[in-house]
């Protein structure tokens, strides 16, 4: 059976490129003009991945993606023209998967639906940052994987599913450095053509959402140049799961 898209975008003609493209691929394509349309789509027929450009009429993008993610865990990739950090950042915290600005390839749109769409089958319940690690704790940030929560001081953070991932892979080996471009390969599933700038919007809402700061006894280290490393001032502690 084939795998459904939603497309949602005020423009017509984006919506027609990228059925022509997707359908090309081989994925079936519904699409709709605005976020009251989507959300009626998305309810009837429970696409496998939603396309949401951000600046629609009615009801943008945004809060169309924050209704969906309400409703399910269906990845979505956000579209805007918009290019600042703080935009991505705010396309992030709706539980939105990926962020594309246009304008764009609708090839690199097929690309980053099929990688998203590929990672998620190969392990949706357990992503491979988590699966088979103890939970980790340093001093009061502690880790649970099993559970997938984060906890700092004994309070939960509400983090997304790609949030907790990042955090984990890097937690999970304190000192070694990742480069952003490994980390979009293993947690993205993007190759080396992805903006690695997506790695770095992500780190930068772990560093608030933790409140990361000289006191903790950890810190999320960027390696200018290279990319990123967990640091600790103390030993992780482990849990079995």
């Amino acid at each position: 059976m084939k795998q459904t898209i939603l497309v949602v975008d005020d423009d017509g003609q984006i919506r027609q490129i990228l059925r022509l493209y997707l359908e090309n691929a081989g994925f079936a394509v519904l699409d709709a003009e605005n976020g009251v349309a989507a959300l009626l789509l998305f309810q009837q027929s429970r696409p496998d991945l939603v396309i949401l450009d951000v600046m629609m009429p009615v009801l943008d993008g945004l809060e169309t993606a924050r209704q969906i993610r309400h409703l399910a865990a269906t990845p979505i990739i956000l579209l805007t023209a918009r290019v600042e950090d703080d935009d991505k950042l705010v396309g992030f915290e709706t539980g939105a998967d990926d962020y594309v600005t246009k304008p764009f390839s609708p090839g690199e749109i097929v690309a980053r639906v099929q990688a998203i769409l590929r990672r998620t089958a190969s392990n949706p319940a357990i992503p491979p940052s988590s699966a088979g690690t103890p939970s980790l704790s340093f001093g009061a940030l502690s880790i649970d994987a099993a559970a997938r929560t984060v906890k700092v001081g004994g309070e939960e953070i509400e983090l997304t599913a790609r949030e907790f991932d990042l955090l984990h892979t890097l937690a999970a080996h304190p000192g070694h450095i990742y480069t952003r471009e490994s980390l979009l390969s293993s947690l993205w599933g993007y190759g080396a053509e992805a903006d690695t700038r997506t790695v770095d919007v992500h780190v930068q809402r772990l560093r608030t959402k933790l409140r990361n700061d000289a006191a903790s006894g950890w810190n999320l280290t960027t390696v200018w140049g290279v990319g990123y490393r967990f640091d600790s001032e103390k030993k992780a502690g482990t849990e079995s799961c």
